[in-house]
């Protein structure tokens, strides 16, 4: 079973239809124990960091996100899903996120001189892939996908970056490490190439 974490953030719909597009059912859950029943896991999710935890934290879905992280089954975030695998995420205020990546999440500055840049970052942009990464199988370098986003993620280890989007300097647009997979980007709005990222995610091994 495919499942989608249901913490209150985000467009879960969306990405259930990606899915089944693909002829890839995924169930959305709303309870730990569903969490840790799954074959493959992705919390997606659009709001507010703090807001975020509160709700992981009083429903007990992120010790379960945690916990089936530690399984070693395919895990994958989305934009939001993101930035709440890191230590501290820094939106109105400094709040614990899930703790499974070392770093933090911190607001864009691209709106300050001399870029001038507006924030949120939204719309396409293009990826600068690193070699070798399975959510990436069969996607060209340069390839086009839709961001939506104000903050961005800082990982203390730089291996893991898996892409880069330029907006104003580089920025960090997915991770990889293990079993663990995140973008900051939207797959689910990113036509053809969000298309294949989902289908790469599953089909890896269990």
């Amino acid at each position: 079973m495919l499942a989608i974490v249901d913490y209150d953030m985000g467009n879960l719909r969306s990405v259930q239809k990606a899915f089944a597009l693909l002829n890839c059912p995924a169930r959305i859950v709303t309870q730990p124990e569903d969490v840790l029943r799954a074959d493959r896991l992705v919390l997606p999710g659009v709001g507010a960091f703090a807001d975020a935890m509160k709700t992981l934290q009083r429903t007990g879905l992120g010790d379960a996100v945690r916990d089936f992280i530690r399984t070693g089954r395919p895990f994958l975030g989305i934009c939001l899903g993101l930035q709440l695998l890191m230590d501290v995420g820094y939106e109105d205020g400094r709040h614990a996120g899930l703790g499974v990546v070392g770093g933090d999440c911190v607001r864009l500055t691209v709106d300050q001189p001399p870029l001038n840049l507006k924030v949120p970052h939204m719309g396409w942009n293009s990826l600068n892939l690193m070699p070798g990464v399975p959510l990436f199988k069969n996607v060209a370098v340069g390839s086009y996908v839709y961001f939506v986003h104000s903050y961005h993620v800082q990982p203390v280890q730089r291996s893991l970056i898996a892409a880069t989007v330029d907006y104003g300097g580089p920025l960090v647009a997915a991770i990889c490490r293990g079993n663990v997979m995140a973008t900051q980007f939207h797959p689910e709005k990113s036509q053809e190439v969000g298309r294949i990222i989902l289908r790469n995610f599953s089909e890896l091994s269990c």
